[in-house]
């Protein structure tokens, strides 16, 4: 009699990916495509800063005109809270470092800019959450 196969090996076959890893990932390019759908032009995945911080989607929201640092967080199910309760002060603190190597690439520029959470959960279909303005840029950071 044949098993049946989860949702995570189905999709990511992949034995030496761990399977959170993997959820992540598709979890990642499910959101890419939401933003897209949604005025933003998507200009780096993945970006990890040489001296630490790291930024899952750097994108710009195109009718607002705005740059956007965006946190992807991606769960099967919801049993154990919602995605964003993850994105805790020191997972904020990781973003705010990435995005302020990206500004400094770009010789902190005048721009407004902005941090997103867009929370992916893997029901069928998945369900996706943006929430913009999800945290501010602390006072103690200068830009």
């Amino acid at each position: 009699m044949k098993q049946s196969r989860g949702l995570l090996a189905r999709l990511w076959p992949a034995a030496d990916e761990a399977p959170h890893i993997a959820l992540g990932r598709h979890g990642e390019k499910l959101a890419a495509a939401h933003l897209r759908q949604h005025g933003h032009k998507i200009l780096f995945r993945n970006f990890r800063g040489p001296h630490g911080g790291e930024v899952d989607i750097v994108c710009r929201d195109k009718p607002h005109n705005e740059l956007v640092f965006v946190e992807v967080k991606t769960r099967s199910n919801e049993n154990f809270g919602r995605p964003i309760d993850a994105v805790d002060r020191k997972k904020r603190r990781l973003i705010l470092r990435g995005a302020m190597t990206w500004l400094k690439m770009l010789d902190l520029p005048d721009i407004t800019f902005r941090f997103d959470v867009v929370e992916v959960v893997m029901t069928e279909p998945p369900e996706i959450r943006h929430i913009e303005n999800a945290f501010q840029l602390p006072d103690d950071y200068s830009y």
